[in-house]
């Protein structure tokens, strides 16, 4: 899964920051690629990363706009989360060649502020200064894949997911 395409950072900042959330503009149907949905139902949303830099990266959101990692979230709500998050992991798990999953949530107020997970899964033989922060890097390529090939995966890990039993 080495091919890639260019990926302008500029535009993406610019459209994050100023421009509505993602997030819920694809809850309320506004969105290109309903596919690459994995998993959602009413509390939750799992989908591939329109802009992925590692194969079989994922995002898990709450339905409902939440800015906080933690804060805005009662024990059990986060705790159902992070179950389906570990759901989630394991099911990239057996679909995608992994070394490592990477977990983590990024955004901020000023931009991507609705509270997302990151599944990242690091393949085997990456060499180790090539790993961790670095292999999550954006730059100026992500990898090119295309609608049906999202897709295809999409539906694998979902499958995946229904096999796991949690």
């Amino acid at each position: 899964m080495s091919k890639t395409k260019s990926f302008n950072m500029d535009e993406y900042v610019e459209r994050i920051t100023s421009g509505p959330c993602f997030i819920c503009e694809m809850l309320d149907g506004i969105y290109e690629h309903p596919e690459h949905i994995i998993y959602d139902n009413d509390q939750a949303v799992v989908f591939l990363n329109r802009y992925p830099p590692l194969y079989g990266y994922a995002l898990v959101a709450p339905r409902e706009h939440r800015e906080q990692v933690t804060g805005d979230f009662m024990v059990s709500e986060y705790l159902e989360l992070q179950r389906l998050i570990f759901h989630v992991t394991e099911a990239i798990r057996q679909v995608v060649p992994t070394e490592r999953i990477y977990l983590l949530s990024l955004g901020s107020q000023q931009g991507n502020s609705h509270v997302h997970w990151h599944i990242a899964p690091l393949p085997p033989g990456v060499a180790f200064l090539d790993q961790q922060l670095e292999a999550l890097r954006l730059t100026d390529r992500v990898l090119d894949l295309s609608d049906e090939e999202m897709s295809g995966l999409a539906s694998e890990i979902r499958s995946a997911m229904d096999q796991i039993k949690i």
